[in-house]
């Protein structure tokens, strides 16, 4: 019953899970250095998330659009640059005190009042939508990590079921080639025995791949050399969510950059709608002026003869053209309906979006349990038949041999909706704008325990 006990330690560590809850932020981060460190022997969510949160080139690309946004508030708030106008005159203008050799001038403008607050607004709403991009850029990756990270824990998962079908297949060839000397098998089936063997090592060179281009994947995402070292990834134990689809609608309305940006995209419309209004408005300009006059060059001076000039200049734009006014006023509104049109196409393709996540997510969960509580035990009962059956000559060694392959299948079918479990939470997670498990003390694999 060697066999039998073997399959018995496979399922045991078959039923080890995996969490997907986002760890809590440390209050003081490692450093680079530290982290490339912890990242080489045994990776974590954490550190992976807090490495790209540091070295990823699309969250440092959107932290300085915001900041350039934010510095350009003062660049559209503040009044135009004066203006300084200097005249020289090579013929000097006579006049009734003298010969006007120079002038000199200067001007600001002056845009009419709330003018420049309401362009503030514009940039106030540009800053949000920044901040916005920035968060919507660290879930992307976050999203990214946590879905390599469950390929790579599927990946290396099946190469240690694998390994084991390996071990086990090279015990039955054993009892195969015996029982085919006393002549209680056929040399097909031990023939058969060694092409499975074969497959299973051509899948685990197959893994072996895999698991290098997903490494470079990872890497990518973490601004990493394609080729550095990432340590054996921590075993986490799947968390169901505890929300149904209304609540998650919900979450996503509330906390989804897309959803969130579209209605800040509709409150800029909104301002400039009113900022169009003040286009309408006059601005104003003020200013100085001062001429430098001569001696004039007459037998009969007047009193104030040379007398230089001062004066106060008063300009004013007149919003003459009716009609441009109103177009750019319609044009204003007509671009609010546009955004308010934008965000009930986001907010119903959000809600496509969960409900299609949610049924995958929820279809990974009964195949994790159907495979944990029915399947799996089953496939182990079957190959303890199947060996008893074979050791009394009930039945032939292809049948043992087929058991088997089952067995493999059913285990690499686990494996996998793990992995597709995590990454569709991941997904679902970002859609949402939060985690969907933490404080939900509830295990996935609860239930699978019984079935040790």
């Amino acid at each position: 019953m060697k066999a039998v006990i073997l399959l018995v330690a496979i399922l045991t560590t078959s039923l080890v899970g995996w969490s997907v809850a986002l760890p809590s932020s440390p209050s003081q981060t490692p450093s680079i250095e530290d982290l490339e460190t912890s990242l080489s022997q045994k990776a974590t969510i954490a550190d992976l998330i807090t490495y790209a949160y540091k070295q990823n080139p699309s969250i440092s690309a959107a932290r300085k659009a915001w900041e350039a946004t934010i510095e350009n508030y003062r660049v559209v708030t503040g009044y135009p640059d004066p203006q300084l106008k200097f005249s020289y005159f090579p013929e000097p203008i006579e006049t009734r005190l003298g010969p006007q050799d120079w002038s000199v001038s200067i001007t600001q403008m002056i845009p009419f009042p709330g003018k420049l607050s309401k362009a503030g607004e514009l940039i106030q709403a540009d800053a949000r939508i920044g901040r916005l991009n920035l968060n919507r850029a660290v879930r992307d990756v976050i999203m990214s990590i946590r879905e390599s990270y469950h390929e790579l824990l599927y990946i290396q998962e099946a190469k240690r079921v694998v390994g084991q079908n390996i071990q086990l297949l090279e015990h039955l060839r054993k009892v195969g080639e015996t029982a085919y000397v006393k002549d209680r098998t056929t040399l097909f089936d031990i023939t058969k025995a060694q092409s499975q063997s074969a497959q299973l090592r051509y899948d685990a060179l197959l893994l072996e791949e895999l698991e290098l281009t997903e490494n470079t994947r990872l890497n990518a995402i973490l601004n990493r050399s394609p080729d550095a070292d990432i340590g054996k990834l921590e075993e986490e134990v799947l968390v169901p969510i505890a929300l149904d689809l209304k609540g998650l609608y919900e979450l996503a309305e509330a906390n989804q950059e897309e959803i969130r940006i579209s209605e800040v995209q509709v409150e800029k419309a909104n301002a400039n709608v009113d900022l169009s209004r003040y286009q309408n408005r006059p601005d104003f300009k003020l200013g100085v002026f001062y001429g430098s006059i001569g001696e004039p060059d007459i037998p009969q001076k007047p009193l104030d003869a040379g007398r230089d000039t001062i004066g106060v200049q008063v300009d004013m734009t007149i919003p003459l053209w009716f009609s441009k006014n109103k177009s750019r006023l319609e044009q204003a509104r007509a671009e609010l309906q546009k955004e308010e049109a934008k965000k009930k196409v986001r907010v119903n393709e959000t809600r496509t979006k969960v409900h299609a996540l949610f049924f995958r997510l929820e279809n990974a969960r009964r195949l994790i349990e159907l495979y944990r509580e029915n399947l799996l035990p089953q496939a182990v009962q079957s190959m303890e038949i199947a060996e008893t059956w074979f050791r009394e000559g009930q039945s032939g060694f292809s049948d043992f041999i087929e058991t088997q392959a089952v067995f493999y299948n059913f285990r690499l079918s686990l494996a996998r909706a793990h992995a597709d479990y995590g990454k569709y939470l991941a997904r679902l997670e970002r859609l949402v704008g939060r985690s969907l498990t933490q404080g939900n003390g509830a295990s996935l694999d609860g239930a699978g325990k019984a079935a040790k």
